[in-house]
């Protein structure tokens, strides 16, 4: 069993999603995450996104490894990696070793940084986000809901956040109700059903290594 990349669908609208929102923050000034409600923490200032998305400098594959390196870092700071990859695993976390978990949640962040970085980078087509609505689903959990907007067709996007001291940020995110963490969840288990914790994870070494040729 290889590990898939999400469908045609969900992943041109999670190329999208997770493009806009790392942009969205990257023009968000320092501090203002920690102080912001879920729905400004996800929203920020759409106008500076479609400048980075649309920036001369990054056209036609200029300065790409420049670019993937400015989204790598924003992303490490809004989204909660550890926590995705915990959710990702379910039950088989606790199959892991300490040691395990490190390299697991290391090479999973890897491969969809990557992934989806390779894939925003050049690819943005006039997108619109609107963003509606966030949902408190208890003190320390909330989901933003939005809706990008691509050639008259609107596509749901909803993302989970998470407080951790004082810190909104985002641990799973929703295209037209499906769970990039879920998934991503149903290929690790079935893996998992026959192979071991170290044998996922040289998969994963693998397909980042297979994306990278």
């Amino acid at each position: 069993m290889t590990i898939r990349i999400d469908g045609k669908k969900m992943m041109k609208a999670t190329i999208v999603a997770i493009g806009i929102i790392l942009g969205t923050l990257a023009a968000t000034p320092a501090g203002a995450a920690e102080s912001a409600d879920p729905l400004n923490t996800v929203k920020g200032p759409v106008e500076e996104v479609l400048q980075i998305l649309k920036d001369p400098q990054y056209k036609d594959g200029q300065n790409r490894i420049q670019q993937q390196e400015e989204i790598h870092t924003i992303a490490k700071e809004v989204f909660d990696f550890v926590e995705i990859a915990k959710r990702a695993l379910a039950r088989n976390w606790k199959k892991f070793t300490p040691d395990e978990r490190r390299q697991f949640t290391e090479r999973f962040t890897d491969l969809l940084l990557n992934t989806y970085t390779r894939k925003i980078q050049g690819t943005y087509a006039d997108e619109q986000v609107v963003f509606l609505e966030q949902q408190m689903l208890s003190d320390t959990k909330a989901s933003v809901k939005s809706t990008i907007n691509r050639e008259g067709l609107e596509t749901p996007v909803n993302y989970s956040v998470l407080n951790k001291k004082g810190n909104w940020r985002i641990y799973d995110i929703q295209i037209e109700g499906v769970s990039l963490v879920g998934n991503y969840r149903t290929q690790f288990r079935k893996i998992l059903a026959k192979e071991t914790p170290a044998q996922l994870i040289a998969r994963i070494e693998k397909k980042i290594e297979s994306n990278e040729e």
